[in-house]
């Protein structure tokens, strides 16, 4: 399988990761890429990320037979839009975002004859830092990549899409968009969430600086998605908050539960409790083709 023309938009950590593990195995000839910001395009040129620098969104897609949007989730229904009228029939076009309902929802809306091109892709990879100078081309090897298909998907563009994402290392699963959507509020967005909130509620108290500086590796460990990118996770959040205020309430049960063990003083309660996610997280490995899924773009 080859392709002529990658167009790649968004030039960041998981575009420009793509983009180069798509390169080392040979999987396209050229690539075209467009970044809203000239810098970031005449950086990914310095790199030899990509070999054209467009200046819109439509430059880069006319001609490509294979089309990767890798900008955060709140930008997708504006890309979907200018890209649809130079789009080629037999393209295939595919997604990195971490929320997929919504992503579905925009191209539904926006991409017209054109729907059928569409794959909804969702690697689980990414790094606390973004940006191009951080992307590599290994990101995506034994890492799982999530494939959302529409009802209109063909079974040539799933198993292309498939084949794409097998190629540069990942192993393929199939969700609904839904199912998704759920899952990853659960096992990413919330846990995301806390870690900002912890961070935040740490920070605004009067000593809280003071805290921070005596603060070791349990903190480290359990704070680091906080540094997470602004700007993607916002996206993400706003996205999927109806999943994402579904956890926080299952979340705040599970917490109204410690806090009555210690307001008793119920020692017994309190430790059946860390006993129970003790053992849960005692017995749970990370399954060979995940990371964290930081969303980082």
């Amino acid at each position: 399988m080859k392709f002529q023309r990658l167009a790649l938009i968004g030039c960041g950590l998981m575009g420009g990761s793509f983009a180069l593990a798509v390169r080392e195995v040979a999987l396209v000839q050229t690539i075209a890429g467009f970044s809203a910001s000239e810098k970031t395009r005449q950086r990914a040129l310095e790199l030899k990320v990509i070999d054209q620098a467009c200046t819109s969104v439509a430059e880069a897609v006319q001609g490509a037979d294979l089309v990767l949007l890798a900008v955060p989730v709140g930008a997708m229904p504006a890309t979907f839009a200018a890209m649809r009228d130079v789009l080629q029939p037999n393209a295939l076009l595919m997604d990195v975002g971490s929320t997929k309902c919504d992503v579905v929802a925009a191209a539904v809306a926006t991409l017209g004859e054109r729907l059928g091109c569409f794959v909804p892709a969702h690697p689980i990879a990414g790094k606390e830092r973004a940006g191009i100078e951080h992307a590599e081309s290994t990101l995506y090897q034994d890492r799982r990549t999530i494939l959302t298909p529409l009802p209109t998907t063909s079974i040539h563009r799933l198993q292309a899409a498939h084949a794409v994402w097998t190629a540069i290392g990942s192993q393929v699963s199939t969700l609904t968009p839904e199912a998704h959507d759920a899952t990853f509020a659960a096992v990413s967005h919330l846990p995301h969430l806390l870690a900002f909130a912890a961070v935040n509620a740490l920070t605004a108290q009067p000593q809280g600086t003071a805290f921070l500086e005596m603060a070791g590796p349990g903190f480290r460990d359990f704070s680091r998605i906080a540094a997470s990118d602004a700007t993607v996770w916002r996206d993400i959040l706003s996205a999927n908050h109806a999943e994402v205020l579904t956890q926080m309430a299952h979340f705040r049960a599970a917490l109204d539960q410690f806090e009555n063990a210690l307001k008793q003083g119920d020692t017994a309660a309190l430790q059946g409790l860390i006993q129970q996610a003790s053992e849960i997280r005692s017995a749970w490995t990370l399954k060979t083709g995940t990371t964290d899924d930081t969303g980082a773009s």
